[in-house]
């Protein structure tokens, strides 16, 4: 089944469509280990298709690729080819060495043939996102390069160097997703990083959701509730990232709206982020709250 076949029928439909992307897409998802080139680190493709696009994918702090393994396998069954570098992982990450990682296995996926040979990402196609630190990193492997068509920043954390400097100097549409919570924090640069932007971005915040209900699998403290996943939160996160990625690396308009600040996406809100604080949507008091406690 094509993808174009999957959003014509829904086209008259945003909410519809909207729905079809917060669910596994048409596409047969393959896995390859980035490590047969040279790099550590593991990527989930379609099962067939030349010029695809492509995205390199950061994890966050002391987490690795498999704690996204869901969120990547989406992505591919959406048509995109997804890599994430499995490096970094320690206590004290350099930031510096993930966005080169990330530069890496782009140049991997578009250096080489993937899967049976089969398979082949466009050059003018690419992307970088990530997770929390991963967020963070994703703008820094960006502001490096000038083929980047696209930038996804997903519950983003601080990173040093700044990934605010960074995306002043960007001129690639970006997408910042945020929590429930109007505030920055140590642990959360969401607001400041989309109003840094210089090129085109959206904040778009999601509701009931906490940074590390994004996470997938198990993780300490996760009995006690703290650092749990959230199957909403991953469910409209990936909603809104493959809208963004698909009408960016595609140009495929019956995205445009879901990929803009107009378009409707059950639980979420797209918010001006250089509108004063007082005149943004207030979240329940409670999901504020609950956004807070998540950031870790």
């Amino acid at each position: 089944m094509r993808i174009d076949s999957v959003a014509s029928s829904l086209v008259a439909k945003p909410k519809k469509l909207a729905s079809a992307l917060s669910k596994r897409g048409p596409h047969k998802v393959l896995r390859g280990d980035l490590a047969l080139a040279g790099q550590p680190g593991v990527v989930y493709t379609p099962a067939e298709g030349f010029g695809l696009p492509g995205v390199a994918f950061a994890h966050g702090w002391m987490l690795r690729p498999s704690h996204y393994t869901d969120t990547l396998k989406h992505l591919a069954s959406w048509g995109i080819v997804v890599a994430a570098p499995d490096t970094e992982r320690g206590l004290v990450p350099s930031h510096r060495g993930l966005a080169t990682d990330l530069g890496t296995v782009l140049d991997i996926m578009t250096g080489v043939r993937l899967g049976p040979g089969n398979i082949s990402v466009h050059p003018d196609k690419l992307a970088t996102a990530g997770h929390a630190m991963g967020a963070g990193t994703a703008v820094l492997a960006a502001s490096r390069r000038s083929d980047i068509k696209a930038v996804a920043a997903l519950f983003p954390a601080p990173t040093a160097p700044s990934s605010e400097d960074a995306a002043a100097g960007l001129t690639v549409p970006g997408l910042v997703v945020g929590d429930n919570s109007n505030a920055d924090s140590l642990t959360d640069n969401s607001l400041a990083l989309a109003q840094a932007w210089n090129g085109p971005s959206i904040l778009r915040r999601i509701d009931g959701s906490t940074a590390d209900g994004f996470v997938e699998g198990r993780r300490i403290l996760g009995a006690l509730g703290i650092n749990k996943p959230d199957r909403k939160t991953q469910q409209r996160t990936r909603a809104v990232l493959t809208a963004f990625l698909l009408f960016h690396l595609t140009g495929d308009s019956d995205y445009e709206e879901l990929a803009g600040t107009a378009g409707e996406i059950d639980g979420t809100r797209a918010v001006d982020p250089h509108a004063p604080l007082d005149e943004q949507p207030k979240p329940k008091a409670t999901a504020s709250i609950k956004a807070l406690l998540g950031r870790g």
